[in-house]
């Protein structure tokens, strides 16, 4: 089982957003002091509550600052972009990190009208996308690539909608969310969804087994109650991105508890609560357990994020000593596998 964290370089209300970019490499360097498989970043374009727009520059940022984790793209949108690009892109960022670069890629449109206008989406064929960017990756395209990527870029795909039934038809591995896991509703769509794309999964040449990561808000703390305050800020900008057409940057949990939430409002913040992972050490690795035997995920990419960095940082602590890594910030005692 493999422990990762995915960052999208969420802002926060006060800081520039440049703060945001920073705040994410520095917590790609705390992730790898303290044994973290690997660190994502996303790609988001428009959205007032992320500056992580540029995938593969932000990863050379990080790859500057870090020598051993495993760094990662959850994901570029492909239909953004040119697959040559794509490629040209990660082999560069593979320059700086050989050995240590993954692509993920999903087909999320834009978050608004005119941001889709901006990137000129159109119909794209996303099979057929994800199968040019592989060959130009493996030196099979008739463009040779160029840098030659340092080594491997494995490919992974975000799987929503259809995405894990061309993960099973190309041989790629998936990274799947919360939303199709079923976490706080009904698993059992998600979970079948799982085992039509293992039952019909075709080894490639470079992937021979289906693999699934799953992707969860995970926040822990001391107290049930500081945990559900760790949650808030996010819960409450994505209330609002429901009932305001905005997704926001973070605000403090003492200006969220100032807020009267509306209705709608209300039924959202109870919705992301009951989607996420938060909680004690006990409790969230009681949680884990069950999720990722549930599923049989292979890796865990913990998305969570909030306005304290400070208590973030000691979250990400804790959630490695539940997976028994070294410099997790309490004894491996308490490590899942051996509760």
């Amino acid at each position: 089982m493999r422990l990762s964290l995915l960052d999208r370089a969420r802002t926060r209300a006060g800081e520039p957003d440049a703060a945001a970019l920073t705040g994410t490499v520095a917590r790609a360097v705390d992730a790898e002091q303290l044994g973290f498989a690997r660190f994502w970043v996303a790609e988001h374009h428009g959205v007032p509550g992320i500056a992580g727009a540029a995938p593969a520059v932000l990863l050379a940022a990080v790859a500057g600052r870090t020598t051993t984790i495993r760094l990662g793209s959850a994901g570029v949108m492909l239909p953004h972009h040119q697959p040559l690009v794509v490629a040209e892109q990660f082999a560069t960022v593979s320059a700086f990190a050989p050995g240590r670069v993954d692509l993920g890629l999903g087909r999320s449109p834009g978050f608004t009208p005119p941001v889709r206008r901006a990137l000129r989406e159109t119909e794209r064929d996303f099979a057929a996308d994800l199968a040019e960017l592989r060959a130009y990756l493996t030196g099979t395209a008739e463009i040779t690539l160029h840098p030659q990527p340092a080594a491997p870029v494995p490919m992974h795909v975000l799987a929503t909608g259809r995405g894990l039934e061309v993960a099973a038809e190309l041989g790629l591995p998936v990274i799947v969310g919360g939303p199709l896991l079923g976490v706080g509703r009904d698993p059992a769509p998600g979970l079948a969804a799982l085992d039509r794309y293992r039952r019909s999964f075709r080894p490639s040449a470079q992937v021979a087994e289906p693999r699934v990561s799953i992707s969860l808000d995970v926040l822990v703390a001391d107290t049930a109650a500081e945990a559900a305050d760790l949650l808030l800020p996010e819960a409450w900008a994505m209330a609002r991105a429901r009932t305001e057409g905005a997704f926001p940057a973070l605000e403090s949990v003492a200006a969220v508890r100032g807020r009267t939430p509306t209705s709608r409002q209300q039924q959202y913040l109870e919705q992301t609560t009951a989607a996420a992972i938060a909680g004690t050490p006990a409790q969230v690795a009681s949680r884990l357990t069950e999720v990722l035997e549930r599923t049989g995920a292979a890796e865990l990419v913990a998305s969570s994020s909030t306005f304290d960095r400070a208590a973030l940082a000691a979250s990400d602590a804790e959630l490695g000593a539940l997976f028994g890594l070294p410099a997790g910030a309490r004894s491996s005692s308490r490590a899942m596998g051996g509760r």
